[in-house]
């Protein structure tokens, strides 16, 4: 890994407003895929009517913890995002772990999209044109397509996110208020808003795939580099990006219940999938539209693809240059400034990924979209625990002009109900994995790679401390120059 002393290099120059970040993180949850998918997988898999009930509860809790982290975000601005927080608030090498976490996490529901895009691609064309092609070569091109894009001027993916997200948002919109305008039951039934329909004994794994829907929101923080005012604009793209996604939730999962009756959501769920939505589209509103907002389902994932790869090429970058990974992930483009280190390393790993799913015969919905989605969830999950501790333990030594509900109030609530989530996620493990859930070693495999990554980490930076003390110094990058905190040092 060496031990050299990292320098600071940067990424591209500061081009990025609070709007563009929120293309980038919306993207990255991609409403119609995730309505589309996630929302119907929530569904079927969880024989739950209360989902709509599961995105009102935990939208207040993101938004607790995004007081906390956008308040970090006014200090500490690096491309590593979640743990340069971690590393100045708890300490250097529980940060690392953190880092370790997170890179496994994002790049595993990134390779997981790809299955599922493979996928939806291939049904497509089965439908549209009859031609009968398997899955993984579409995963596979779409991966080198991506990895393209990552090596790109960061605003023009932006701009391209932003014209495919706009029209996401507006297929949505109009879906919702015509399946309202029809429903099953011949009024508008709000049943699946009702306490009792969610907190059954499948409210755990209700709460791990609404959770797993919103991932991508947390993201904001990784593009402080290259905004204009990483000091209001990372905790604006935040909040945005919460208020957003959660309306969209809310409206479109109830919206699916309305239009097929709550008592025959779930069973229509098990049986058509993603189609569902689509379906009910086509029944109100033609086939042209459903067969449009289909095309750009396929796109939406797309999106979320870019916005995931940026992500985690960005990680890497971060990683590679304090050391913490080999010195070539952080290398970037002299003359776009993108991280073509991290970018090759993550569409190479997506090719091997890809690749073994393939030759195994493994389904690319129910297992790699599944399994590497859980596992991301679960993993951001912890993540986001870590970095609600990281605020108290900061603040404590640099109050500066935070309030006390910034420094404290809103992170540690946040920090006793994500806790409070994440046993629901682990107890209810077996469930989020459908049928392969009754195989030990992948009941308690999955989670035990976010338990090892971290170990590594943990013991990476452990191994520094000793060996290369000044590479250990400089384990999340500097603080900003704030006047409070050159005060407080």
């Amino acid at each position: 890994m060496g031990t050299h002393t990292p320098g600071r290099r940067g990424l591209g120059s500061r081009r990025l407003g609070a709007a563009q970040i929120v293309f980038f993180v919306v993207a990255a949850a991609g409403p119609l895929y995730a309505i589309a998918g996630g929302v119907s997988a929530t569904y079927a898999v969880t024989g739950s009517i209360g989902v709509p009930l599961s995105f009102v509860l935990l939208a207040p809790v993101l938004a607790l913890f995004a007081v906390g982290y956008a308040a970090m975000s006014r200090y500490i601005t690096n491309a590593g995002a979640f743990y340069p927080y971690v590393a100045h608030g708890i300490g250097r090498s529980a940060g690392t772990a953190v880092a370790y976490v997170t890179v496994l996490a994002y790049s595993s529901i990134q390779v997981g999209v790809f299955g599922l895009f493979g996928l939806s691609v291939s049904t497509w064309l089965a439908g549209v044109f009859g031609l009968s092609v398997p899955w993984w070569p579409v995963a596979l091109l779409m991966v080198l397509v991506v990895g393209a894009g990552g090596v790109l001027r960061i605003d023009l993916n932006a701009k391209v996110l932003g014209v495919a997200l706009g029209l996401e948002v507006a297929v949505l919109v109009v879906l919702d208020v015509v399946l309202f305008g029809n429903p099953a039951e011949g009024a508008v039934s709000l049943t699946p808003l009702s306490p009792s329909n969610l907190f059954t004994a499948g409210v755990g794994a209700v709460f791990a795939f609404s959770i797993a829907v919103f991932l991508g929101f947390e993201g904001a923080a990784t593009y402080g580099e290259e905004s204009r005012d990483p000091r209001r604009t990372v905790g604006r793209a935040t909040y945005i990006a919460i208020g957003l996604t959660a309306v969209l939730y809310i409206a479109s999962s109830l919206a699916m219940a309305v239009a097929t009756g709550p008592d025959h959501v779930v069973e229509r769920a098990a049986a058509e999938g993603p189609g569902l939505l689509f379906g009910l589209g086509a029944q109100h509103l033609g086939t042209v539209f459903a067969d449009t907002a289909y095309v750009l389902f396929m796109t939406s994932q797309c999106a979320a693809l870019l916005s995931f790869h940026n992500a985690v090429a960005r990680y890497f970058f971060a990683l590679g240059r304090e050391g913490l990974l080999p010195e070539g992930f952080s290398r970037t483009s002299k003359r776009t400034g993108a991280p073509i280190g991290g970018s090759l390393v993550q569409t190479t790993i997506a090719v091997v990924v890809v690749a073994v799913f393939a030759l195994a015969g493994r389904n690319p919905f129910t297992d790699l979209f599944t399994w590497t989605g859980v596992t991301a969830s679960t993993g951001v999950t912890i993540i986001m625990i870590a970095v609600s501790l990281s605020v108290i333990g900061f603040f404590r030594r640099f109050p500066g002009r935070e309030t006390w509900w910034r420094r404290i109030g809103a992170p540690a609530l946040a920090a006793v109900t994500l806790t409070a989530i994440l046993v629901l996620i682990i107890a209810n493990f077996g469930v989020l994995l459908g049928p392969a859930g009754a195989i030990p070693w992948l009941r308690w495999g999955l989670p035990g790679l976010l338990v090892l990554a971290g170990l590594a980490g943990f013991l990476r930076a452990e191994a520094l401390r000793t060996r290369s003390p000044d590479v250990y110094a400089a384990i999340g990058g500097p603080l900003r120059d704030d006047e409070d905190l050159v005060a407080a040092r």
